[in-house]
């Protein structure tokens, strides 16, 4: 989308890897998560796999010393989530903003190539410049723009560029001649001058409206506003995500004697699907006022950590059902 957008609007490459540096930061609340919880399914299955686990288990190791060293790495990974959620992905996002609103505005009026026809707001103003020095100074110039059914046509010896990049343009005309008329008609008028200035102004680039993703934390704090209550519930959740995927990656990691290391990967892709589907529909329902967001985004966060306890449960206290199971089998 960036690579996208760079090509159609002649972004720089220092913006385009900007703009591509700062919108990976804030995918990293997506794809850190996941990777945490795929990565201790993948470790935890190799060493099931290996039956690793199996002589850990016949010395004595149970799973609250399997989860001591992955909670280490769980709590590093919290803490760098949550510093990207509350702080750098906002403030990515508004940098983000600023730099491509700042490039489409030096885009649309940049510097002018020799020979080529380049159109300005809208295609209401149209410049040529047979030649472009290195100082910025222009000669052979043509200059066309169309107000209603009034065009005005100016053609001067050489020209100068000011406040390129800013919103408003000027194109000061040396020694020329300037045509004012309606097409078709003989309401024309013929003005010489030694300078002329042509104002340009250039659309506004910023944002049409405000993004509640760009806010600052502490502005969303204490907010009633709906829109705003779902982006700090969202905020909270992605480190609170990777807590719980951490708890439910150790128990479903297991497998049975035979399976794959990868049997398991599966069903985890599947959790984290339905997991993180149901956080982004709950939090639309916050962010309208639903009375399934009643509740925010914490029963939601408890649905696998019930299922992670159920397991935990299932694996060192197997009931009458699940010996039968057994026996059957």
């Amino acid at each position: 989308r960036v690579l996208g957008q760079a090509a159609q609007s002649e972004f720089p490459g220092d913006v385009v890897l900007a703009l591509i540096g700062l919108t990976t930061l804030q995918q990293l609340t997506v794809l850190v998560p996941i990777g945490l919880f795929l990565g201790i399914v993948l470790a935890l299955g190799r060493l099931y796999h290996e039956s690793e686990m199996t002589a850990m288990s016949a010395c004595g190791v149970g799973p609250l010393s399997i989860y001591r060293p992955i909670l280490v790495l769980t709590l590093v990974v919290v803490v760098l989530l949550a510093a990207l959620s509350f702080r750098v992905v906002p403030e990515a996002g508004a940098r983000a903003q600023e730099i491509r609103i700042e490039a489409l505005r030096a885009a649309q009026f940049g510097a002018l190539e020799p020979g080529r026809f380049r159109s300005f707001a809208g295609g209401d103003a149209v410049f040529y410049a047979e030649k472009v020095q290195r100082a910025g100074r222009l000669e052979g110039v043509f200059v066309q723009r169309r107000s209603e059914d009034r065009l005005e046509i100016a053609v001067a010896e050489h020209a100068e560029q000011r406040g390129a990049g800013q919103a408003e343009q000027l194109f000061v005309l040396f020694d020329g001649r300037r045509y004012e008329g309606v097409p078709g008609t003989k309401e024309w008028r013929v003005v010489e001058f030694r300078e002329h200035g042509i104002p340009v102004r250039l659309p506004d680039f910023k944002a049409r409206k405000e993004r509640r993703e760009l806010k600052a934390t502490r502005d969303l704090i204490g907010s009633t506003d709906d829109p705003d209550r779902a982006e700090l519930a969202w905020r909270v959740a992605v480190p609170t995500m990777a807590l719980v995927l951490m708890t439910l990656a150790v128990p479903l990691a297991k497998l049975r004697p035979r399976q794959g290391r990868y049997a398991r990967i599966g069903i985890a892709i599947l959790v984290y699907f339905v997991y993180s589907n149901l956080l982004a529909a709950t939090r639309v329902w916050i962010e309208k006022g639903d009375p399934g967001g009643a509740l925010g985004l914490w029963w939601v966060h408890l649905l696998p950590l019930a299922v992670a306890a159920w397991l935990l449960w299932r694996d060192e206290r197997p009931g009458p059902v699940w010996r039968r199971r057994q026996g059957g089998a």
